[in-house]
Formats: C-alpha cells, sequence, structure tokens
C-alpha cells in the first residue's frame, strides 16, 4: 500500500538568492559560463574589459580587468572547452589598426587566473566586425564563431553592407580559419532592423553548424554539415519579425530582440531539435514579448512561434537569452519584464519548458525591480548558463543612474515549485487532490471557467515526465476529478511533482510518495 501526500504551493514565492557580481568598471552585456565537468568553476564578462570569476558555482566573485595588445573593446562572449580551457571573445582597438577591426580570442589554462594576448580572425582593412558569438563541438573541441561585418558602421550608403561571417579554429583558438560568407542576403549598415545580425552558432549532435541571425528577411536560419566547409546556397526563413528587431524600450537608450539559436544534444526526447529565441512586437509596441520556434528536422522546417512569457498583462518583456540544459534538454530563458507594474519599474525573471518549448514556467527572480534610464547605455543582452540543474542566469541592474551585474542562485526546484507575487496567469487555477494522505488511488480535481486544452502530468524531481494522466485533452467548463491509481504506477518512495497545464497555463504541486 503506498501513500501520497500533495503539498500545494499556492502562497510560496521563490525565495530569490541574488548575488551583486561587480558595479565596477560600468559593466553590461554580460556573459557567463559554468565548465560542465567542474561546475564549482565559473567565469563572466561585461563590456568593456571586466572579468569575473568564482569557484564555488557563482556564490562569490573576484573582479578582474582583461588586456591585450589587440585592445579589448566589449562584446564579452564566454565559452569552456571539454579540457576546462576558457575562452573570452571580444572586440578589438588596436594600437596599430581600426576601432574594432578583428574578433579577438584569450585563452585561459588556469580558471581565468591567467590569459593569453590572444589571437584573431576577420581582419579585413579597415571594415569593421561586430557582436561575436561561439559553439564549441564537445566531441572534437572545434571552435566556431560568427558574426556581422560591416562595410562602414553607421553609413546609410547603398553601396555599404553588412553580412553574416563564420570562422573555426581546430587547435584551441591557435588559429583561424579565412572567415567564410554564410549569407545570400546583404543587411545595410545602420545597427537596425535591415542590418543583418544576432549570429549565434549552435552543434547539433553529429557535428552540424546551425545559425540563425535577424535582417531584412526577418528571422533567417542556415547551417553546415561539413564543419563549416559548406553552407546552404540560401538561408531559409524562419519566421518575420513584426516591427523589425529594433525597437524602442521606454527608460533604454535602444533596445534589440536579436536571436539565439541553441540545439538539445542530450540523450532525451527532444535530442536534435533546433531552438532560436528572440522578442518583437507583433501584439504591440508597448507589449513586447519572447518567443520560441523549433525544428525538428535539421532547420528544413520551423514551427511557429509560441510565447515564452506567461503573462497576460500587454506590458514589456525584453532582451532575452536562452540555453539548454544538455543533462536533460530542458530550456532555459532569462529576460527583463514589466508585467508586475504600469511604470518602467523592471523585473529579471527566468524561465524553464521541460517539454521541447511547448510549455513554460515562469518565475521573477530578481529580489526588487528598478528603473533604468536612457542618459547611460544599458547593453544589448544578457546571458544564463546551465549545467545538470544548476542554473546561474547574468544580468545588468540599471538603478538610479549605476550600473551593475548581477546573478541568482536557484535551482530548477526552486522555479518550478514556487510561484510569483502576480502570477496572474495561473493563479486563479483551482486544482486539489484528495485525500491526502491516500492508499492506492488518489484524485485530482480542478475547475475549467472554459473550453480548454488540459493535460496533467507526474513528473520525477528532476522534472521528467514519468506519467501523463491527461495528455493535451479539450474539456469543456465544469469541475473534473481524476482518478489515479498508485498502484499501477509503481513508482518508488520519493518526491515528485504534479503538473495541470490549462491552455499553456501551469501550475505544480509538488508530491511525496511514501511505503505502507
Amino acid at each position: 500500500m503506498k501513500y501520497i501526500i500533495f503539498l500545494l504551493l499556492i502562497t510560496q514565492h521563490l525565495a530569490a538568492q541574488n548575488v551583486m557580481i561587480s558595479n565596477e568598471g560600468f559593466p553590461n552585456e554580460p556573459s557567463i559560463m559554468i565548465d560542465p565537468k567542474h561546475p564549482n568553476v565559473v567565469i563572466g564578462a561585461a563590456n568593456l574589459n571586466n572579468y569575473y570569476i568564482s569557484i564555488d558555482t557563482g556564490y562569490t566573485w573576484t573582479i578582474h580587468n582583461l588586456s591585450s595588445s589587440f585592445g579589448v573593446w566589449g562584446d564579452p562572449t564566454i565559452s569552456v572547452d571539454t579540457a576546462g580551457n576558457f575562452y573570452f571573445f571580444h572586440l578589438s582597438n588596436p594600437n596599430d589598426g581600426h576601432w574594432i577591426d578583428r574578433i579577438v580570442c584569450q585563452k585561459t589554462d588556469d580558471n581565468g587566473q591567467s590569459w593569453s594576448d590572444g589571437t584573431f580572425t576577420g581582419l579585413n582593412d579597415a571594415k569593421e566586425q561586430d557582436k561575436q558569438w561561439c559553439a564549441i563541438d564537445r566531441t572534437n573541441n572545434n571552435i566556431y564563431i560568427t558574426w556581422t561585418q560591416f562595410d562602414h558602421y553607421g553609413s546609410s550608403s547603398p553601396t555599404d553592407s553588412s553580412i553574416i561571417l563564420f570562422s573555426k579554429s581546430l587547435d584551441g583558438g591557435g588559429h583561424w580559419s579565412t572567415p567564410r560568407r554564410i549569407n545570400k542576403i546583404a543587411g545595410d549598415c545602420l545597427d537596425s532592423d535591415n542590418t543583418v545580425e544576432g549570429a549565434v552558432p549552435a552543434v547539433g549532435p553529429n557535428g552540424e553548424i546551425y545559425v540563425g541571425w535577424a535582417g531584412p528577411s526577418g528571422l533567417t536560419f542556415n547551417k553546415s554539415t561539413d564543419q563549416g566547409q559548406t553552407w546552404l546556397d540560401k538561408e531559409i526563413v524562419v519566421n518575420s519579425i513584426p516591427g523589425g528587431w529594433d525597437y524602442n524600450i521606454s527608460g533604454l537608450q535602444r533596445c534589440n530582440g536579436l536571436p539565439i539559436t541553441a540545439c538539445d544534444l542530450s540523450s532525451g526526447p527532444n535530442r536534435g531539435t533546433i531552438y532560436i529565441n528572440w522578442t518583437d512586437q507583433r501584439n504591440g509596441a508597448t507589449n513586447t514579448d519572447v518567443f520560441i520556434a523549433k525544428s525538428t528536422d535539421g532547420g528544413s522546417t520551423w514551427s511557429s512561434p509560441v510565447k515564452v512569457n506567461d503573462d497576460i498583462s500587454n506590458r514589456q518583456q525584453f532582451l532575452t537569452w536562452m540555453t539548454i540544459d544538455q543533462t536533460t534538454g530542458f530550456l532555459y530563458f532569462v529576460f527583463y519584464d514589466r508585467r508586475n507594474y504600469v511604470d518602467d519599474s523592471t523585473d529579471v525573471f527566468v524561465a524553464v519548458s521541460m517539454d521541447g518549448g511547448n510549455t513554460f514556467i515562469n518565475r521573477k527572480i530578481s529580489e526588487s525591480p528598478f528603473v533604468p534610464t536612457g542618459q547611460v547605455f544599458f547593453g544589448d543582452y544578457n546571458n544564463i548558463t546551465v549545467t545538470n540543474g544548476i542554473i546561474r542566469p547574468i544580468w545588468t541592474r540599471l538603478n538610479n543612474g549605476s550600473l551593475s551585474i548581477w546573478t541568482d542562485i536557484t535551482s530548477l526546484n526552486d522555479i518550478i515549485t514556487a510561484t510569483n507575487e502576480n502570477e496572474s496567469a495561473a493563479s486563479n487555477l483551482d486544482f486539489e487532490n484528495y485525500p491526502n494522505p491516500s492508499s492506492d488511488y488518489t484524485f485530482v480535481s480542478f475547475r475549467l471557467h472554459e473550453k480548454s486544452k488540459v493535460s496533467l502530468t507526474i513528473c520525477d524531481a528532476s522534472g521528467s515526465v514519468i506519467h501523463k494522466v491527461i495528455n493535451s485533452r479539450s474539456m469543456g467548463y465544469g469541475k473534473y476529478v481524476e482518478k489515479v491509481n498508485l498502484g499501477d504506477l509503481n513508482i518508488p518512495d520519493g518526491v515528485y511533482f504534479l503538473k495541470l497545464e490549462i491552455n499553456h497555463r501551469v501550475k505544480v504541486t509538488r508530491m511525496i510518495v511514501v511505503g505502507e
């Protein structure tokens, strides 16, 4: 005989554990990376030349400045290979060259205590190289980077254009291949909607290289199946970006919705799925939202956009970043959110999807809101890194004109078992079980206020689904009671979660199964 206890967490809030990494050096546009093999080691970076080291998974940090003979001029990107070497990619400002005339790679083999002077790629006379991102194939440690090249940054001349370039290193950043153009349709040089930008590469399960970006064709995609030697002749259009990727958010000098590309390399059910995450204003200039599209056929076709933020407030969500925990295949997002306010007060939210981007749990992680001001440059992006359930977002806070960089110490369990202070999307769900405790059977009851698509699942402590009580069933108005035969499930004693989804709104309760 088994007994089951459901602990409804209706009033518990996520106990945010914010950690300020630094408020020195006017930091913004942060990047962060956990070493999956040694997750106590975390390295972060921020404009222009700031970097940060933690050896206790992000609880405490030391602050440093990076230098190079090529200059260190922002757009920091941190990555790590399987040997524990970290790489810091950034723009240049050399004494004997031109401003942002190349992409620089600096390397450390001692967890950031010392760095190489750097190698570079992309030097092309006086053309500007901008917004580089990196992916490392963890089967062979090949390093791939993609970025935007401007003929002349800021030029309105129709003879000047922007293109997407690709380069790789097969020797740990020692040498780089000649940059290769991977887009057919060029953009302008205005650093706005018709400029091609946001090229974030991802590696597929068989060594494929996937890249999405934004530009005059909307959200586009290209891929290589031979380590970057050849690419599709023409990029694939994933979706439009209504209103463009460059839009206005009150209190910010500028804001963009540039895409992030990632691929599931886990052994889970969504292995090989490609995801692209971005923001746009298709729902109105005062209602920016976070979206995701996915491909299960190597990028040939793409799903319709699905909204990640679960609010119904018609308020702003912006500057998203996405990553995948490759131990589970779960998707994680960090973004700014104003759902709880009528002014420019801004929170930081994370979201997680445990089912391949079909549904999302949103949680506020910032302990207090901030109000940015357009007189101070806020930056164009944030970042998040996750491995084996260790979740470390990184974001910029701009309050009273002062910039600082933050992370949060939280876990998947914290996220899926807590509720937000103003969780309007799901807080009105009538949801309970009885008896409590029970033997052999338990009954789960809920009420629907309109015709809805309903799923009810039991998940283990990692969030993996172990039983589907209701699988995406169309159900009408009324009260429902579902009987769960615990004996048939044959699950061991332990902690589980019961997740109710109604029209993509989610309520989660903790479930403890005990023996006779």
